[in-house]
């Protein structure tokens, strides 16, 4: 189990002072340039796949990397995107999903949700996704390990498009958008090989990011 107080003292002894020029600047200044949207999954580290400095990256991680349209009415992922756009004034968006996600794998293979309510409810957000893809539950009769995986890899890039669609429901990313201050991005992580991917909204074809 990684300690956290001794990773504490770490950075308190080795990192901080190599940055304290930084972080006295960040005390008083916050200018993210981009808002990422991750999945929660310990996996993936928006700042550590981007080497970005602190201050860098405004974030907003979810289970699945999920963005529900916007509704009136408190929202937590709402507020943050609202206020990454209204106030920061980020100049893009990234919403990055990634290889082997647990939320994609679950619907992907029907699993059953029944002990995890919340999860599941939750999970409904995906609901355009697997419409996209076909049936759920493919995945886990497909046969073939290969296929599961593959069906899982399609469900987790038409994940990133349909929640770029819901971001574009947001009235704040709606208003920069139409401004032309503001872009989208879709990205996909490999866990296994460090690839990020980058997706167009409605293109099937993926590039590289670097």
């Amino acid at each position: 189990m990684h300690d956290l107080t001794e990773g504490v003292a770490r950075f308190r002894r080795d990192v901080f002072p190599t940055k304290a020029r930084l972080f006295a600047e960040l005390a008083s200044t916050h200018r993210p340039t981009t808002l990422f949207i991750g999945c929660s999954d310990a996996r993936v580290v928006p700042e550590l796949i981007t080497q970005s400095e602190p201050g860098d990256l405004f974030v907003i991680r979810t289970a699945g990397n999920l963005v529900p349209a916007y509704t009136p009415g408190p929202d937590g992922v709402a507020a943050g995107i609202e206020y990454a756009v209204a106030v920061l004034g980020v100049g893009e968006i990234v919403v990055c999903g990634h290889s082997a996600c647990g939320a994609m794998t679950a619907l992907a293979e029907a699993h059953d949700l029944d002990a995890v309510p919340a999860v599941a409810d939750w999970l409904r957000h995906a609901d355009a996704s697997l419409a996209r893809t076909g049936t759920p539950g493919t995945a886990g009769t497909a046969g073939t390990a290969g296929t599961a995986g593959a069906d899982v890899a399609a469900l987790v890039r038409e994940n990133v498009r349909a929640q770029l669609t819901n971001l574009a429901t947001h009235p704040s990313v709606a208003r920069a958008l139409a401004a032309g201050g503001l872009t989208l991005r879709g990205w996909v992580y490999d866990i296994p090989t460090g690839a990020v991917e980058q997706l167009a909204p409605t293109d099937p074809t993926a590039v590289p990011v670097a």
